[in-house]
């Protein structure tokens, strides 16, 4: 299988053995990722501080200085940054191994010797998994702004009787379309409703065209 299958997703490896580690290069380059390389979890870990980290990363567990669970237990306890889907390659296989790779915040292992064809699919199951979650980044973000532009007007608002006006949380009192127009997305344009027309505005017409009549 070498068809490229996802060539905008970047994956960083890191791997401490040369020879492991030009082998993942080689074939996750023949499907198609972008790759980079760290030769140990310090490297793994300077990558992911960069600014636009890789999603995906394929982290060997036992590497001098900082080992794959370091890695994903930093990344995990890192404040304000949304890790990438992390895949373990480990020769433990134990249950309690596994589990405590996935405690410290692993989403995947793959055992050593891996299986390309298992390594591959676990990887597109990452692809699939980031691409979910920059979705649902995507879509939080959108609403997060939608929320900050609409501002609701509820509650009891004191209206004067006569004039209408409305008085606002300074106690002042304000026309009601000011005051509308402050608290909310709304905006006004003037018009006349018929029944103001035929009470006041054609009244003041016909006193109007009156007084004409009798100037001339």
């Amino acid at each position: 299988m070498s068809e490229p299958v996802a060539p905008a997703v970047r994956v960083l490896i890191a791997e401490d053995d040369p020879t492991s580690c030009r082998l993942l290069e080689a074939t996750l380059a023949r499907w198609g990722y972008r790759v980079v390389v760290a030769r140990d979890g310090v490297e793994a870990w300077g990558v992911l501080q960069e600014a636009d980290p890789p999603p995906i990363a394929v982290l060997d567990w036992m590497m001098p200085g900082m080992d794959g669970i370091d890695v994903c237990r930093r990344a995990r306890e890192a404040a304000g940054a949304t890790p990438p889907y992390f895949i373990l390659l480990t020769a433990k296989g134990q249950r309690e191994d596994v589990v405590t790779g996935l405690e410290a915040g692993a989403d995947d292992y793959v055992t050593k010797p891996f299986d390309r064809a298992e390594l591959r699919a676990r990887i597109e199951v990452g692809v699939r998994v980031v691409s979910l979650r920059q979705a649902l980044a995507d879509r939080v973000r959108a609403l997060e702004e939608a929320l900050s532009r609409v501002k609701q007007l509820q509650g009891l608002l004191p209206i004067c009787a006569y004039c209408k006006k409305v008085r606002n949380d300074q106690n002042y009192w304000q026309q009601v379309e000011t005051y509308v127009s402050e608290h909310s997305e709304a905006r006004f344009s003037h018009s006349v409703c018929p029944a103001c027309y035929e009470t006041v505005v054609k009244p003041e017409l016909e006193d109007f065209r009156r007084r004409q009549d009798r100037a001339r």
